[in-house]
């Protein structure tokens, strides 16, 4: 194999017959240079392969454009339509994504983000509940900005993006109510992230102002197995719920797809369901399922606004946060919708 040779800006000077700067002048947005300099330095840096070590050059600013993204479950449906638009958005804006994936807990997660670190990181996005607090507090004291997603940690600082989770469950009470449902459930993983249970006390709280009871149960990982037996629990009580709102769109599918071939039981004539995400799946066909919508690009756009802006001094360690509407995409797996 032959080594790898990196062209130099003073390379494509000689060869253009310019100065170094007229180099650096060519490739600096807004730069001042003649549109012959432009020309000749472009046609040479074109024959010799040269590109910009942007990194080289955010480091002169004490910057260098890499944002990690720090996530687990990284193949769900969500968490995947939420990466999408985040590197997308994040590249848009001139910056460099680096992905963390933190489904291991054996110090992995905690070395890989200490070698981002090590690479001038310039922030983190932090997308789920899960990673220890810890782990934000490391990113806070090597002076990386900080965006927070679904997460309840208090600490000034990072910007804070959540959805109303508490407020949205409280509308599928509603919605199964005038569907005529009287024995509700909520179906829950054993995660206990903040989304998740906020949805849990939501749901419970909605069916009691109402003088209704709320049969909760919780399994596993927030997955379709774990959906699976959720369904089998539920469905073999003496009394089996008419109505079930299931924390995660995934969660719902594989209560679903258990309930009717399982159980034979008829959707949603028998059993009303409903989850939470919007995924691809919740629309198709075989599900038909109604959910509330994760507003993923509103997400990302307020994600990476705030990381392009210039962050004031006297703002650095104030509590900043936002909180966003999921809004409910009617189907037929709710009577009535």
């Amino acid at each position: 194999m032959s080594a790898k040779v990196y062209v130099s800006a003073q390379e494509v000077a000689e060869k253009a017959g310019v100065s170094r700067s007229a180099v650096s002048r060519t490739f600096t947005p807004g730069a001042s240079v003649s549109a012959e300099t432009r020309r000749r330095v472009l046609e040479a840096a074109d024959a010799l392969g040269y590109h910009v070590n942007e990194l080289a050059r955010g480091l002169m600013r004490n910057e260098s454009g890499i944002v990690c993204l720090i996530v687990s479950d990284v193949a769900t449906p969500y968490r995947a339509a939420l990466l999408r638009e985040l590197t997308l958005q994040l590249q848009n804006a001139g910056k460099v994504a680096m992905l963390i994936n933190t489904d291991r807990s054996d110090g992995s997660v905690d070395r890989a983000l200490r070698q981002a670190i090590s690479y001038r990181a310039d922030a983190s996005i932090i997308l789920s509940g899960l990673p220890d607090k810890s782990i934000a507090q490391l990113c806070l004291r090597s002076g990386q900005r900080l965006v927070l997603i679904n997460r309840d940690d208090d600490q000034p600082g990072p910007l804070r993006i959540n959805l109303d989770d508490y407020e949205a469950a409280g509308r599928v009470v509603t919605a199964f109510v005038r569907a005529g449902c009287r024995r509700l459930a909520f179906a829950n993983s054993e995660a206990g992230t903040p989304s998740l249970m906020a949805r849990e006390r939501g749901f419970v709280a909605g069916a009691r102002a109402l003088g209704m009871d709320v049969t909760v149960e919780r399994y596993g990982w927030t997955g379709y197995e774990a959906g699976k037996v959720l369904a089998q629990r539920l469905l073999t009580r003496s009394e089996r719920p008419d109505a079930v709102f299931c924390a995660t769109d995934l969660l719902a599918c594989g209560f679903m797809d258990t309930a009717r071939h399982q159980f034979s039981m008829s959707i949603p004539n028998q059993l009303c369901v409903a989850g939470f995400d919007d995924i691809e799946q919740a629309s198709w066909s075989s599900y038909d399922l109604t959910t509330f919508a994760q507003p993923v690009s509103t997400i990302a756009a307020k994600a990476v606004e705030w990381l392009s802006e210039a962050q004031p001094e006297i703002v650095s360690n104030q509590e900043q946060s936002l909180r966003l509407r999921a809004e409910l995409v009617w189907r037929g797996s709710i009577r009535g919708g």
